[in-house]
């Protein structure tokens, strides 16, 4: 059964002490929090959102159209009557909550992603690694739990290859393919500062450290900075890919038995598309607003998709998530889990393993606890009667 909510007797039993939380209690405590300790082009690269950043404020917009009818005298506020495991894409979770693959941790604390999936692990739920990452599949694939590997894919196939490969033998349980960004979007807070951390050899470690991607270099990165330079500028020219159809989907499944999942869609004609094309999920997302200003708020997209090939495919939701009842509202909306962003890469910024387990705890109780007291026992008992549109 969820222990999560735990979490509140821990603070208020500390409180008789003189103990109070150190860390923000709120996702947007944690993002001023980060805002005052970090640097400005690290706030930045995790903040940041496309042009006039309309399409992050519509994500948050979104929930504001729902309202939860809470059901009473179904017996599961009380301790230990809840569970909130799932089962997604044949991995068993905690709760229906993953990690969203964030990249370039390291601009947060040193071995970010290792840190981010050795939480998880403890917490039970599951975590998505980046292609941009600071740390290699197989460092965070000896340190994880549950978790699946996200693939920017480059303009290259074997390395597109060797990168599945690497993560299916380093005990990835799903492969996450990103189709939002062919190239980066137009970001105005990175470009203020001039700072794109990948021109600075940061986040590109799964590069650096892959067989297919060294044969492509002269020298070996390492051996001197012109090398270094050399192997940057390689990355330049093979990161995004503007030619992906759905067919590059065959040769997903010709390299992976692992489940395929597609993240970035917001349309329900591209929904059935991937997964005629032999995706087994959907990940509704609009990159957390980073890619196009003035897009379909994420959680707008949903319903659409759901009923598209939810019957078809384990549809999941990302972007905008910052509080339990978000949760909730993604999941009575068709949802199976959600990706969490933004918030644990805070805590991580702020504090190290500390910060991002508090980030991620105050979601997990708050999950909890807004489950339990709307009547649900379980994810499962959630369901699109139990929300309500508001104008």
């Amino acid at each position: 059964m969820s222990s999560f909510i735990d979490f509140q007797n821990e603070i208020y039993l500390g409180g008789l002490g003189g103990i109070v939380p150190e860390l923000p209690m709120t996702a947007a405590g944690l993002e001023q929090r980060a805002k005052e300790v970090l640097g400005p082009a690290e706030y930045a690269y995790v903040a940041g959102s496309a042009s006039a950043e309309r399409t992050a404020a519509a994500n948050r917009a979104a929930f504001d159209k729902y309202r939860i009818i809470p059901r009473m005298l179904r017996g599961t506020t009380g301790p230990g009557t809840r569970d909130l495991s799932v089962e997604v894409l044949g991995t068993r979770l905690a709760a229906p909550v993953l990690t969203a693959p964030i990249g370039v941790l390291e601009l947060m604390h040193a071995g970010g992603e290792v840190i981010v999936a050795e939480v998880t692990k403890e917490l039970g739920i599951g975590s998505v690694l980046s292609t941009a990452a600071s740390s290699t599949i197989e460092e965070v694939g000896a340190a994880a739990g549950e978790w699946w590997y996200q693939l920017y894919w480059p303009n290259d196939h074997e390395l597109a290859r060797s990168f599945v490969r690497r993560a299916e033998r380093a005990g990835a349980k799903a492969i996450v393919v990103t189709i939002d960004t062919p190239t980066l979007g137009w970001r105005p807070q990175d470009l203020q500062l001039a700072h794109l951390p990948f021109l600075h050899g940061k986040g590109i470690a799964n590069y650096l450290s892959d067989p297919v991607f060294r044969a492509k270099l002269p020298t070996p990165p390492e051996e001197s900075e012109d090398a270094m330079r050399v192997a940057i500028l390689t990355w330049v020219g093979l990161f995004g890919n503007h030619n992906l159809r759905p067919a590059d989907l065959a040769h997903l499944r010709e390299w992976t038995d692992l489940p395929i999942a597609v993240k970035g869609v917001l349309h329900p004609d591209d929904a059935r598309l991937v997964v005629d094309a032999g995706a087994d999920a959907v990940v509704v997302s609009n990159h957390g607003g980073r890619q196009v200003d003035g897009s379909i708020a994420a959680l707008d997209a949903l319903p659409a998709i759901v009923a598209s090939v939810g019957d078809r495919a384990d549809v999941l939701f990302d972007s905008g998530v910052r509080s339990g009842s978000d949760v909730l509202i993604a999941l009575a909306l068709g949802a199976k889990a959600v990706l969490y962003g933004r918030p644990y890469a805070y805590g991580l910024g702020i504090a190290g393993r500390d910060g991002a387990r508090h980030a991620l705890r105050l979601l997990l109780a708050d999950l909890d606890s807004a489950l339990g007291l709307s009547g649900c026992a379980t994810p499962a008992d959630l369901n699109r009667g139990m929300i309500a549109a508001v104008r």
